[in-house]
Protein backbone atom coordinates (compact mmCIF):
# COMPACT_ATOMS: atom_id res chain seq x y z
CA UNK A 1 0.00 0.00 0.00
CA UNK A 2 1.02 3.27 -0.92
CA UNK A 3 2.48 6.03 2.00
CA UNK A 4 1.81 9.46 2.36
CA UNK A 5 2.91 11.77 4.94
CA UNK A 6 0.44 12.93 7.88
CA UNK A 7 2.38 15.91 8.46
CA UNK A 8 1.47 17.39 4.87
CA UNK A 9 -2.64 17.36 5.99
CA UNK A 10 -4.87 19.11 8.28
CA UNK A 11 -6.73 17.11 10.97
CA UNK A 12 -10.20 18.30 9.00
CA UNK A 13 -8.99 17.07 5.87
CA UNK A 14 -7.67 13.92 7.46
CA UNK A 15 -11.09 13.19 9.74
CA UNK A 16 -13.09 14.12 6.34
CA UNK A 17 -11.33 11.26 4.58
CA UNK A 18 -13.13 7.93 3.53
CA UNK A 19 -11.53 5.29 5.74
CA UNK A 20 -10.10 3.32 2.25
CA UNK A 21 -8.16 6.99 1.54
CA UNK A 22 -6.52 7.49 5.34
CA UNK A 23 -4.98 4.20 4.85
CA UNK A 24 -1.84 5.37 3.09
CA UNK A 25 -1.55 8.31 6.14
CA UNK A 26 -1.11 5.81 8.54
CA UNK A 27 1.61 3.70 6.80
CA UNK A 28 4.16 5.89 6.57
CA UNK A 29 7.63 5.88 7.87
CA UNK A 30 5.93 5.12 11.30
CA UNK A 31 3.68 2.71 11.15
CA UNK A 32 0.53 3.03 13.03
CA UNK A 33 -2.34 0.46 13.38
CA UNK A 34 -5.54 2.68 13.55
CA UNK A 35 -8.03 0.88 11.12
CA UNK A 36 -8.75 -2.60 9.23
CA UNK A 37 -8.58 -0.69 5.70
CA UNK A 38 -4.71 -0.58 6.63
CA UNK A 39 -4.04 -3.76 5.81
CA UNK A 40 -3.51 -5.85 2.96
CA UNK A 41 -4.30 -9.46 2.24
CA UNK A 42 -0.18 -10.40 2.15
CA UNK A 43 0.72 -8.38 5.17
CA UNK A 44 -2.27 -10.49 7.35
CA UNK A 45 -0.64 -13.68 6.15
CA UNK A 46 2.93 -12.25 7.25
CA UNK A 47 2.15 -11.47 10.47
CA UNK A 48 -0.15 -14.49 10.78
CA UNK A 49 3.06 -16.54 10.28
CA UNK A 50 5.26 -14.71 12.29
CA UNK A 51 2.69 -15.08 15.37
CA UNK A 52 2.74 -18.79 14.59
CA UNK A 53 6.49 -18.95 14.86
CA UNK A 54 6.24 -16.35 18.08
CA UNK A 55 4.76 -18.51 19.66
CA UNK A 56 6.84 -21.83 18.41
CA UNK A 57 9.94 -20.10 19.68
CA UNK A 58 8.53 -18.97 22.92
CA UNK A 59 7.44 -22.59 24.54
CA UNK A 60 11.61 -22.82 25.62
CA UNK A 61 13.82 -21.03 27.82
CA UNK A 62 16.54 -20.14 25.03
CA UNK A 63 13.84 -19.46 22.79
CA UNK A 64 11.62 -17.23 25.20
CA UNK A 65 14.81 -15.18 26.55
CA UNK A 66 15.59 -14.44 22.93
CA UNK A 67 12.37 -12.79 22.10
CA UNK A 68 12.45 -11.10 25.01
CA UNK A 69 15.81 -9.45 23.95
CA UNK A 70 14.68 -7.98 21.30
CA UNK A 71 12.84 -4.82 22.17
CA UNK A 72 14.32 -4.73 25.56
CA UNK A 73 15.55 -1.40 24.50
CA UNK A 74 11.61 0.08 24.35
CA UNK A 75 8.48 1.01 26.46
CA UNK A 76 5.08 1.12 25.64
CA UNK A 77 2.45 3.10 27.34
CA UNK A 78 -1.06 1.41 27.38
CA UNK A 79 -3.68 3.75 27.71
CA UNK A 80 -7.29 2.43 28.33
CA UNK A 81 -9.66 5.31 29.00
CA UNK A 82 -12.27 2.49 28.37
CA UNK A 83 -12.96 -0.78 30.31
CA UNK A 84 -11.14 -3.87 29.10
CA UNK A 85 -10.02 -7.33 30.31
CA UNK A 86 -8.57 -9.30 27.66
CA UNK A 87 -7.39 -6.31 25.21
CA UNK A 88 -5.71 -4.67 27.73
CA UNK A 89 -4.06 -7.97 29.10
CA UNK A 90 -3.27 -9.83 25.82
CA UNK A 91 -1.01 -6.36 24.67
CA UNK A 92 0.61 -6.33 27.74
CA UNK A 93 1.58 -9.72 27.46
CA UNK A 94 2.83 -9.36 23.81
CA UNK A 95 5.05 -6.52 25.48
CA UNK A 96 6.34 -8.72 27.69
CA UNK A 97 6.87 -11.63 25.43
CA UNK A 98 8.99 -9.38 23.31
CA UNK A 99 11.08 -7.79 26.59
CA UNK A 100 9.37 -3.70 26.39
CA UNK A 101 8.29 -2.05 29.69
CA UNK A 102 5.02 -0.76 30.14
CA UNK A 103 3.18 1.57 31.99
CA UNK A 104 -0.35 2.18 31.72
CA UNK A 105 -2.95 4.31 33.04
CA UNK A 106 -6.46 2.52 33.28
CA UNK A 107 -9.30 5.12 34.26
CA UNK A 108 -9.16 8.79 33.01
CA UNK A 109 -9.58 9.83 36.84
CA UNK A 110 -6.09 8.77 37.60
CA UNK A 111 -4.14 10.73 35.53
CA UNK A 112 -4.38 14.51 35.12
CA UNK A 113 -7.69 14.64 32.86
CA UNK A 114 -9.29 14.81 36.49
CA UNK A 115 -7.45 18.18 36.77
CA UNK A 116 -8.60 19.27 33.56
CA UNK A 117 -6.14 18.53 31.10
CA UNK A 118 -7.25 17.77 27.53
CA UNK A 119 -6.77 14.35 26.46
CA UNK A 120 -4.43 15.82 23.55
CA UNK A 121 -2.37 17.08 26.68
CA UNK A 122 -2.01 13.65 28.00
CA UNK A 123 -1.18 11.65 24.99
CA UNK A 124 1.61 13.87 23.90
CA UNK A 125 2.59 13.50 27.96
CA UNK A 126 3.23 10.00 27.88
CA UNK A 127 4.76 10.07 24.28
CA UNK A 128 7.78 11.83 26.30
CA UNK A 129 8.48 8.89 28.17
CA UNK A 130 7.37 5.75 25.64
CA UNK A 131 8.07 4.44 22.63
CA UNK A 132 4.88 3.49 21.35
CA UNK A 133 1.11 4.13 22.91
CA UNK A 134 -1.39 1.48 22.94
CA UNK A 135 -4.83 3.03 23.26
CA UNK A 136 -8.35 2.49 24.25
CA UNK A 137 -11.19 5.36 24.26
CA UNK A 138 -14.42 5.77 23.47
CA UNK A 139 -14.46 8.22 21.20
CA UNK A 140 -14.29 6.95 17.55
CA UNK A 141 -11.62 8.51 15.54
CA UNK A 142 -9.69 9.78 18.61
CA UNK A 143 -6.70 7.11 18.22
CA UNK A 144 -6.46 8.90 14.92
CA UNK A 145 -6.26 12.23 15.90
CA UNK A 146 -3.81 11.03 18.51
CA UNK A 147 -1.65 9.67 15.90
CA UNK A 148 -2.05 12.64 13.06
CA UNK A 149 -1.20 15.31 16.62
CA UNK A 150 1.62 13.32 17.21
CA UNK A 151 2.93 13.37 13.56
CA UNK A 152 2.93 17.41 13.85
CA UNK A 153 5.55 17.18 16.64
CA UNK A 154 9.05 15.97 16.77
CA UNK A 155 7.83 13.11 19.01
CA UNK A 156 5.99 10.86 16.64
CA UNK A 157 5.93 7.79 17.96
CA UNK A 158 3.27 4.45 17.05
CA UNK A 159 -0.02 4.44 17.88
CA UNK A 160 -1.89 1.32 18.17
CA UNK A 161 -5.69 1.42 18.74
CA UNK A 162 -7.22 -1.04 20.96
CA UNK A 163 -10.65 -0.24 20.39
CA UNK A 164 -12.05 3.01 19.13
CA UNK A 165 -15.81 4.12 20.09
CA UNK A 166 -18.24 1.65 18.59
CA UNK A 167 -15.74 2.79 15.30
CA UNK A 168 -13.13 0.03 15.05
CA UNK A 169 -10.81 -2.54 16.62
CA UNK A 170 -8.07 -3.59 14.00
CA UNK A 171 -5.97 -5.73 16.32
CA UNK A 172 -9.02 -7.78 17.27
CA UNK A 173 -9.85 -8.46 14.00
CA UNK A 174 -6.39 -9.61 13.09
CA UNK A 175 -6.51 -11.67 15.87
CA UNK A 176 -10.05 -12.90 14.74
CA UNK A 177 -8.64 -13.07 10.89
CA UNK A 178 -5.62 -15.45 12.95
CA UNK A 179 -8.18 -17.60 14.36
CA UNK A 180 -10.39 -18.30 11.30
CA UNK A 181 -6.81 -18.97 9.36
CA UNK A 182 -5.87 -21.42 11.97
CA UNK A 183 -9.41 -23.39 12.35
CA UNK A 184 -9.28 -23.70 8.12
CA UNK A 185 -5.85 -24.29 7.24
CA UNK A 186 -6.39 -28.10 6.43
CA UNK A 187 -9.57 -27.19 4.87
CA UNK A 188 -8.54 -24.27 2.21
CA UNK A 189 -8.17 -21.12 4.31
CA UNK A 190 -10.57 -18.46 4.72
CA UNK A 191 -11.07 -18.36 0.41
CA UNK A 192 -14.70 -19.57 0.35
CA UNK A 193 -15.77 -19.97 3.10
CA UNK A 194 -19.63 -18.18 4.69
CA UNK A 195 -19.11 -16.12 7.91
CA UNK A 196 -21.95 -15.40 9.96
CA UNK A 197 -22.01 -12.61 12.45
CA UNK A 198 -24.57 -12.48 15.26
CA UNK A 199 -25.87 -9.40 18.05
CA UNK A 200 -25.14 -6.32 18.20
CA UNK A 201 -23.80 -5.54 14.77
CA UNK A 202 -24.69 -1.59 14.25
CA UNK A 203 -22.09 -1.07 17.44
CA UNK A 204 -19.64 -4.07 17.52
CA UNK A 205 -16.45 -2.44 16.37
CA UNK A 206 -15.00 -6.05 16.24
CA UNK A 207 -17.45 -7.29 13.30
CA UNK A 208 -16.68 -3.97 11.68
CA UNK A 209 -13.06 -4.19 11.33
CA UNK A 210 -13.33 -8.03 10.82
CA UNK A 211 -16.02 -7.87 8.00
CA UNK A 212 -13.30 -5.56 5.81
CA UNK A 213 -10.42 -7.95 6.56
CA UNK A 214 -12.62 -10.41 5.28
CA UNK A 215 -12.97 -8.57 1.73
CA UNK A 216 -9.03 -9.19 1.36
CA UNK A 217 -10.43 -13.44 1.07
CA UNK A 218 -11.56 -14.95 -2.81
CA UNK A 219 -15.06 -16.00 -2.58
CA UNK A 220 -16.15 -15.11 0.90
CA UNK A 221 -19.90 -14.70 1.62
CA UNK A 222 -21.03 -13.27 4.85
CA UNK A 223 -24.13 -12.92 6.44
CA UNK A 224 -25.28 -10.42 9.29
CA UNK A 225 -27.64 -11.38 11.37
CA UNK A 226 -29.45 -9.15 13.70
CA UNK A 227 -32.94 -7.52 14.29
CA UNK A 228 -33.35 -4.34 12.28
CA UNK A 229 -32.17 -1.71 14.82
CA UNK A 230 -28.33 -3.46 15.67
CA UNK A 231 -27.80 -4.72 11.92
CA UNK A 232 -24.78 -3.20 10.61
CA UNK A 233 -24.16 0.06 8.80
CA UNK A 234 -24.67 1.08 5.47
CA UNK A 235 -20.79 2.17 5.11
CA UNK A 236 -19.69 -1.18 6.05
CA UNK A 237 -22.23 -2.25 3.51
CA UNK A 238 -20.71 0.15 0.82
CA UNK A 239 -17.24 -1.06 1.32
CA UNK A 240 -18.29 -4.69 0.73
CA UNK A 241 -20.08 -3.25 -2.17
CA UNK A 242 -17.10 -1.79 -3.46
CA UNK A 243 -14.87 -4.88 -2.78
CA UNK A 244 -17.47 -7.17 -4.68
CA UNK A 245 -17.98 -9.36 -1.39
CA UNK A 246 -21.22 -11.22 -1.54
CA UNK A 247 -23.25 -10.34 1.48
CA UNK A 248 -26.75 -11.15 3.04
CA UNK A 249 -28.87 -9.36 5.93
CA UNK A 250 -31.47 -11.63 8.00
CA UNK A 251 -33.12 -11.46 11.01
CA UNK A 252 -33.42 -15.75 11.09
CA UNK A 253 -30.43 -17.28 12.94
CA UNK A 254 -31.87 -20.73 12.66
CA UNK A 255 -31.63 -20.57 8.97
CA UNK A 256 -27.83 -19.84 8.35
CA UNK A 257 -26.53 -22.43 10.51
CA UNK A 258 -26.30 -25.49 8.45
CA UNK A 259 -24.41 -23.32 6.03
CA UNK A 260 -22.36 -21.43 8.11
CA UNK A 261 -18.33 -22.40 8.18
CA UNK A 262 -18.02 -19.74 10.91
CA UNK A 263 -20.79 -18.02 13.47
CA UNK A 264 -18.85 -15.06 14.93
CA UNK A 265 -21.30 -14.06 17.94
CA UNK A 266 -21.64 -10.73 20.13
CA UNK A 267 -23.38 -9.60 22.73
CA UNK A 268 -25.60 -6.18 22.95
CA UNK A 269 -23.47 -3.57 23.61
CA UNK A 270 -25.74 -1.36 26.02
CA UNK A 271 -23.29 0.68 27.30
CA UNK A 272 -24.18 2.92 24.55
CA UNK A 273 -27.73 3.07 25.57
CA UNK A 274 -29.05 5.75 27.38
CA UNK A 275 -28.99 4.12 31.26
CA UNK A 276 -26.70 1.09 29.92
CA UNK A 277 -29.00 -0.84 29.05
CA UNK A 278 -31.42 -2.33 26.15
CA UNK A 279 -34.83 -2.66 25.46
CA UNK A 280 -33.95 -5.03 22.07
CA UNK A 281 -35.27 -8.92 22.58
CA UNK A 282 -31.89 -10.79 21.91
CA UNK A 283 -33.37 -13.99 22.57
CA UNK A 284 -33.39 -15.29 19.45
CA UNK A 285 -29.85 -14.71 19.14
CA UNK A 286 -28.42 -17.45 20.77
CA UNK A 287 -26.33 -20.78 20.42
CA UNK A 288 -26.06 -23.88 22.38
CA UNK A 289 -26.22 -27.14 22.49
CA UNK A 290 -29.37 -27.51 21.22
CA UNK A 291 -27.88 -26.06 17.89
CA UNK A 292 -24.96 -28.49 17.51
CA UNK A 293 -25.98 -31.23 15.73
CA UNK A 294 -27.48 -28.56 12.46
CA UNK A 295 -24.05 -27.05 12.22
CA UNK A 296 -20.96 -28.31 10.10
CA UNK A 297 -18.30 -30.12 11.59
CA UNK A 298 -15.54 -27.75 11.31
CA UNK A 299 -18.08 -25.02 11.98
CA UNK A 300 -16.06 -22.18 14.11
CA UNK A 301 -17.30 -20.84 16.18
CA UNK A 302 -16.04 -17.03 17.43
CA UNK A 303 -16.61 -14.11 20.25
CA UNK A 304 -14.47 -11.42 21.10
CA UNK A 305 -15.95 -11.91 24.65
CA UNK A 306 -17.42 -10.74 27.26
CA UNK A 307 -20.48 -12.97 26.61
CA UNK A 308 -23.77 -12.99 28.08
CA UNK A 309 -26.72 -15.15 27.51
CA UNK A 310 -25.51 -15.44 23.59
CA UNK A 311 -23.49 -18.08 23.83
CA UNK A 312 -24.17 -21.19 26.27
CA UNK A 313 -21.60 -22.32 28.13
CA UNK A 314 -22.64 -25.57 27.57
CA UNK A 315 -20.98 -26.01 24.41
CA UNK A 316 -17.50 -24.37 25.78
CA UNK A 317 -15.98 -27.98 25.60
CA UNK A 318 -16.79 -28.45 21.70
CA UNK A 319 -14.05 -28.60 19.25
CA UNK A 320 -16.04 -25.76 17.26
CA UNK A 321 -15.91 -23.56 20.35
CA UNK A 322 -13.09 -21.62 19.49
CA UNK A 323 -13.66 -18.54 21.53
CA UNK A 324 -10.72 -19.10 23.90
CA UNK A 325 -8.42 -20.26 21.55
CA UNK A 326 -9.66 -16.72 19.96
CA UNK A 327 -8.37 -15.11 23.28
CA UNK A 328 -5.12 -16.92 23.35
CA UNK A 329 -4.46 -15.98 19.90
CA UNK A 330 -4.69 -12.20 20.86
CA UNK A 331 -1.23 -12.41 22.47
CA UNK A 332 0.64 -13.88 19.78
CA UNK A 333 -0.87 -11.87 16.78
CA UNK A 334 -0.28 -8.59 18.56
CA UNK A 335 3.01 -9.56 19.56
CA UNK A 336 3.75 -9.80 15.85
CA UNK A 337 2.42 -6.89 14.88
CA UNK A 338 4.23 -4.67 17.57
CA UNK A 339 7.37 -6.32 16.32
CA UNK A 340 6.39 -5.45 12.80
CA UNK A 341 5.92 -1.90 14.16
CA UNK A 342 9.53 -1.37 15.21
CA UNK A 343 10.68 -3.42 11.87
CA UNK A 344 12.49 -6.55 13.91
CA UNK A 345 10.33 -9.29 12.54
CA UNK A 346 13.24 -10.91 10.36
CA UNK A 347 15.13 -11.35 13.41
CA UNK A 348 12.24 -14.20 14.00
CA UNK A 349 12.51 -15.24 10.86
CA UNK A 350 15.87 -15.84 11.02
CA UNK A 351 16.46 -17.58 14.24
CA UNK A 352 13.16 -19.67 13.38
CA UNK A 353 15.06 -21.14 10.26
CA UNK A 354 18.19 -21.91 11.82
CA UNK A 355 16.37 -23.57 14.87
CA UNK A 356 13.48 -24.51 14.07
CA UNK A 357 11.56 -25.21 17.57
CA UNK A 358 9.40 -28.03 16.12
CA UNK A 359 12.83 -30.23 15.77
Amino acid sequence: MSQKNLKEISWKELNALPRIDKAPYFNGKVRHTLIAQQFTRAEIEELCELATRIKRINKRREGANFLKALLSDKRAMLYFAQPSSRTYLSHNAACQILGLDTMDVRDSKTSSEIKGETPDDTVRTFSSYVDMIIMRHPVGGFAERVAWMMAQTNRELPVLNAGSGADQHPTQALLDTYTLQRSFEKIGGIDGKNIVFVGDLARGRTVRSLAWLLTLFDDVTIHFVAPDELQIGQDILELLDAAGTEYYLTKDFESVMPEADAIYMTRIQDEWDTGGSSTTDASDYHIGAENMDTLKAHCAILHPLPRRQEVSTDIDNDPRAMYWRQMRNGMWIRAALILTTFGRQEEVHDYYDAYDPES
